[in-house]
């Protein structure tokens, strides 16, 4: 397994316009599959549907705080519509650096990362932006995307879920609790196994999405409040209120002023 840190090369990616599927947690092109009881939520919205073929099997043991959408519904279509506009943007992404298949034990920041074939995780791929909570990281995977059992995404120096991007040219595979990062937009389907958890979307462009006891958490980016920064009056006043700071300073000085003059004054006097 390599370890690699992004260059400075790398460009500023703006974040994907997700469009209609925003709120879509889990979105298919010919149906849902679900075994065993799966939870689906988020900021952002749990909806989940599929077009243009609507089958929702396992839908009773789902959980969501969104809408199933078990028959033909516009709002479905529209979301599958910017689907498509979303994983090609994802694809034309540039300019991107080629990774390695396996990511497990990489750390990367902020940037577009290709593999011409198939990407895959074992282990912890490690997601750092650098203090910047708006750093997007986007994947073009050429094929696949499988992560092994208990395989994790971590995010560290405030990296946001909501900013992290995957573009697969055929179908994702996702093993047994797995803990997963980020938007995936696959060609063909996905199929997530066993008690593997995700924060972000599973959204198949053609195929199906297959569930098996998940976790989907589908949020908003967090709201990151600036810190304060002292600011200098240039308008002739004392930069600082706080008396404490030049009120002793300015004490002393007075009191210099005063010794010195009396001093001066007995000098004369004797004279």
């Amino acid at each position: 397994m390599g370890f690699a840190i992004a260059t400075g090369s790398q460009a500023v990616q703006p974040v994907i316009n997700l469009g209609a599927t925003e709120s879509f947690a889990v979105l298919a092109g010919s149906g849902i599959t679900n075994t065993g009881p799966t939870t689906v939520s988020g900021t952002a919205g749990g909806d989940m549907g599929a077009s243009p073929t609507t089958s929702f099997t396992g839908e009773a043991d789902v959980t969501t705080t969104g809408t199933k959408h078990t028959a033909p519904a516009a709002v479905v279509d529209g979301a599958k519509d910017d689907l498509v506009l979303a994983y090609d943007d994802a694809a034309g992404r540039i300019p991107a650096e080629t990774v390695s298949a396996d990511l497990g034990g990489q750390t990367l920041t902020e940037g577009v990362y290709n593999s011409e074939s198939s990407l895959g995780l074992t282990g912890t791929l490690t997601l750092d932006a650098e203090n910047n909570p708006d750093a997007v990281f986007i994947f073009q995977a050429g094929s696949t995307l499988t992560t092994a059992s208990a395989s994790k995404v971590a995010l560290i120096n405030g990296a946001q879920a909501c900013n992290v991007y995957w573009q697969v040219g055929s179908s994702a595979t996702f093993g047994t609790t797995t803990d997963f990062v980020g938007h995936v937009f696959a060609l063909t389907s996905i199929t997530a196994n066993t008690n593997a958890t995700f924060q972000g979307q599973l959204l198949a462009r053609n195929g199906a999405v297959t569930l098996d006891t998940n976790t989907i958490t589908n949020d908003l980016c967090a709201e990151v409040t600036p810190t304060p920064t002292e600011t200098t009056d240039t308008g002739g006043e004392l930069p600082n209120t706080d008396t404490t700071d030049w009120l002793v300073p300015l004490t002393l000085g007075l009191a210099f002023v005063v010794v010195g003059a009396g001093v001066l004054i007995a000098r004369r006097k004797r004279n």
